[in-house]
């Protein structure tokens, strides 16, 4: 974590101190989202040996990242109530029992029926991970560092990504798919470990105020509120946007259309995959700090990364020739080691919109947008190569969809949650100036 960041927002009355032991308590539940990034993404690297293992097609193959991410999309909302109700430490180490048996039952799995079911376990678990890390974020850290702090979270998720790409890849092929996945759990057991004994949800001294909850009303209360404030909506359609294009690719297709349409050895697919994941760390330390300075440079940020990730797949479906060149596939994996950094900007939308008592669950909604565009593209992709026989320029094309749809509704909302969010600093600086001293 940097030092002391300048930001125009400033201290908040009432801000978390940060420093050290905020670091050491939120690095406990950030280990457990890198965990929980290497099984959710430990199908990227094993999608030919799923295939050939279960032996299934595109299609039965995209099923399982489709049915995780469903059940990941679909638990969003009532984690991010949870979150608010139930605090963190409680959701994350669920979180990490739950992910654990998935990634065991996907290990011993002996069809393509009970690995299905292992898949949705994971993503379960997986569901409760990461808002639980931005809450502990902003219960330990000064508001004006909520930018940076959420760029290294997700940093820690690319970092958990480039554990799979690298070295369960090499352990897959080296012992075999049981050891492999099996081994990789005892990490979960671990990191449950560490989220028992030192994990706790905010500083002494910083106890939220207590909020009622009445049940169902509650339920309906949080989301209609959260929901209503562009800032939130916004969140969503970046996050649906951005994310999506890195996470297709990285989940499951990637490595196949390197392979299979690119013509690459597995060796040199499996680096430019590794490209991705290092070009999303650099990235999102770059937009974290410049966030951070620069508040106003969210939109820009995130338009010009969708923009320059649909001119490079552009160039490199419609290139001339039965191959891509090699220069284009490392432009082209670099520009996507930006969606993951753009994605987190969707949070930055999201959270000055809502008071504490609703960040878990605006950060659920907002969460729910990348996800449910990566389920679908999945899905598109599996469908358009069994019906095209393997055209993955067909199959790709999706992704314009889907993009055209997020860019849409930011354009439509940018206006009003710029306009709100204004409001809300006129409103929290008047309050501060009248606080008495």
């Amino acid at each position: 974590m940097s030092p002391a960041i300048s930001s125009s927002a400033g201290s908040l009355p009432g801000d978390p101190p940060g420093g050290r032991r905020a670091l050491a308590v939120w690095g406990v539940g950030a280990s457990v989202y890198f965990v929980a990034v290497i099984f959710r993404t430990s199908l990227g690297v094993a999608g030919l040996d799923a295939a050939d293992r279960f032996h299934v097609g595109a299609s039965a193959l995209s099923t399982f990242s489709i049915l995780q991410l469903l059940v990941y999309a679909g638990m969003q909302i009532p984690v991010g109530l949870l979150v608010d109700r139930l605090g963190t430490k409680k959701v994350l180490t669920l979180g990490v029992l739950l992910f654990t048996a998935g990634q065991i039952g996907f290990a011993l799995s002996p069809s393509y029926g009970t690995a299905l079911a292992s898949r949705a376990l994971l993503g379960c678990g997986d569901a409760m991970t990461f808002i639980s890390v931005l809450r502990l974020g902003s219960r330990w850290f000064p508001a004006r560092r909520g930018p940076l702090v959420a760029q290294m979270a997700g940093l820690v998720g690319m970092a958990g990504n480039l554990v799979s790409t690298l070295l369960l890849a090499r352990l897959l092929h080296g012992v075999g798919w049981t050891a492999a996945f099996a081994g990789s759990s005892v990490a979960g057991l671990v990191v449950l470990v560490l989220t028992l004994l030192f994990l706790k949800d905010h500083p002494e001294g910083h106890e939220p105020e207590p909020f009622p909850h009445h049940g169902a009303a509650y339920v309906r209360r949080q989301i209609a509120a959260s929901w209503r404030e562009p800032g939130t909506r916004l969140g969503l359609w970046v996050h649906f946007t951005t994310q999506f294009p890195a996470m297709v690719f990285l989940l499951l297709w990637g490595l196949p259309f390197l392979v299979e349409a690119q013509g690459l050895s597995r060796g040199t697919a499996g680096e430019l995959l590794t490209l991705v994941v290092l070009s999303n760390m650099v990235v999102g330390l770059v937009y974290g700090q410049i966030v951070a300075r620069h508040h106003a440079a969210r939109l820009p940020l995130a338009l010009g990364t969708v923009l320059a990730t649909a001119a490079v797949w552009a160039t490199t479906l419609l290139y001339p020739g039965e191959h891509a060149p090699m220069w284009l596939l490392i432009v082209l994996c670099s520009v996507l080691g930006a969606c993951g950094p753009a994605s987190m900007l969707g949070f930055d939308f999201a959270r000055p919109a809502n008071p504490p008592e609703r960040q878990g669950t605006a950060s659920g909604i907002t969460n729910m947008g990348g996800f449910v565009a990566s389920m679908t593209t999945l899905f598109a992709v599996g469908v358009l190569l069994d019906l095209t026989g393997d055209d993955y320029r067909v199959a790709f094309s999706a992704v314009f969809v889907l993009q055209a749809l997020g860019l849409s509704q930011i354009l439509r909302l940018r206006g009003r949650a710029a306009r709100r969010e204004r409001e809300r600093l006129v409103a929290s600086r008047v309050e501060t100036v009248h606080v008495p001293a």
